[in-house]
């Protein structure tokens, strides 16, 4: 069996339970899997892809992310930050570099995290 490597990659971004979009340095979204295809189905689910990500974006949210890419190029070490936390639900969203192979920034993407503890006991739904 020969499989890609980002066969991979795809399969795991399409495993997460929260949403993750996927962005170019020109903003335009190229990838979301299927948790941020469904929280994001009022502003057209996959359509979404292609399209880019300033036109839903006020000046100010625009000006942060311009401020946090920035930070991404100015170290191949900087590659996450705390974008967002949301009290209400228990998350965090985090804004994250995403480099090529060469480390070279070639765009970005946003993280989210849960700050609720899973309570499940470890390997009870395997018999």
């Amino acid at each position: 069996m020969n499989t890609d490597i980002s066969d991979f990659f795809v399969s795991y971004a399409e495993t997460e339970d929260f949403p993750l979009v996927m962005c170019d340095l020109d903003y335009r979204i190229i990838y979301l899997n299927p948790a941020a295809v469904s929280a994001y189905d009022s502003y057209g689910g996959n359509d979404l892809v292609g399209r880019s990500l300033s036109v839903f974006m006020d000046e100010e949210a625009k000006s942060k992310v311009d401020m946090v890419i920035e930070w991404f190029k100015e170290d191949r070490e900087h590659n996450c930050l705390l974008a967002v936390q949301d009290n209400r639900s228990d998350k965090d969203i985090y804004m994250c570099a995403l480099r090529n192979g060469n480390g070279e920034l070639i765009g970005f993407c946003s993280r989210h995290r849960s700050r609720i503890k899973d309570t499940a006991e470890p390997y009870t739904t395997i018999d």
